[in-house]
């Protein structure tokens, strides 16, 4: 469950703001979220189209969350970008190439109350990204193609160039108490290696992972919802607390819990919205 928004971030689906059809396929998915885009999936001819599809499409996906993903400062549709999603009245507007607290803080004194999610894909983001989550953010969203670039380095299988990152942007936006999302999987037909990147983002801590097609919906969610057995196991060991009130720890299973035992077996029932 998302702290940003109070809603399941687990399968976030970009879509390009001038692609009508994709658009209206959207309205019946099952994504958690949608990002409407106006960056890299659109072409430079084609941005102010982008942007009033974006001011007419944004209310008609709901209830699920819609956001925003504006042009970075310093382009030349920024501001724009920022008037219209503002007049969208969206749920969220989504800055790319932040790099820190203060691009926060800029965004902040146009968007109002909008929440903000701050892509980290540069390296000064990484770098600088507890001073960002700390600003203002309501989300960090990893951007794993844009910092591979920056860096001159190369997608791997395991991601394992990308761990520092991960685990950056876990730990600061846990330090916040913010939402944390993982960077999208750019293979669409690989359906293994999408549910190995789930379940390793689910395993580092993130609540949820951009997509960029309909086929990574399902997966997406599957990987971060509880299954029926963490569901049982949840609520054996709530059971076990239950049945020693002011005993501290517990034995169940031949296995000694804690009260972080408790208060991870609360965070899955909330995940799976019980």
């Amino acid at each position: 469950m998302s702290k940003a928004s109070n809603r399941p971030l687990r399968a976030v689906l970009f879509v390009p703001a001038t692609n009508s059809r994709a658009l209206e396929k959207a309205r019946g998915l099952r994504a958690d979220a949608v990002i409407l885009d106006l960056e890299d999936a659109v072409g430079a001819g084609q941005k102010a189209a982008a942007r009033q599809n974006a001011i007419g499409a944004a209310k008609s996906f709901a209830p699920r969350l819609t956001a925003i993903r504006v042009n970075a400062a310093g382009t030349p549709w920024h501001q724009d970008d920022m008037a219209a999603a503002v007049a969208a009245r969206a749920d969220a507007i989504v800055l790319p190439k932040v790099n820190g607290p203060e691009d926060i803080a800029a965004a902040r004194a146009v968007a109002g109350a909008i929440p903000l999610w701050a892509m980290i894909e540069t390296p000064r983001a990484v770098l600088d990204v507890d001073r960002i989550a700390q600003a203002g953010a309501t989300c960090l969203v990893l951007g794993a193609n844009d910092l591979l670039h920056a860096l001159d380095g190369r997608h791997q299988p395991g991601r394992a160039n990308l761990a520092l990152a991960m685990s950056l942007c876990v730990l600061a936006a846990r330090a916040a108490g913010i939402a944390v999302l993982d960077s999208v999987h750019n293979q669409i037909d690989d359906v293994e290696g999408f549910a190995a990147a789930c379940e390793q983002a689910r395993d580092f801590g993130f609540d949820g992972k951009t997509i960029i097609h309909p086929d990574q919906i399902e997966p997406a969610l599957t990987a971060f919802s509880p299954s029926a057995p963490d569901i049982e196991q949840a609520r054996r060991v709530l059971a076990a607390f239950d049945a020693h009130p002011g005993g501290g720890a517990v034995a169940l299973d031949g296995r000694m819990l804690e009260d972080l035992d408790a208060d991870l077996a609360r965070r899955t029932l909330m995940r799976a919205g019980l």
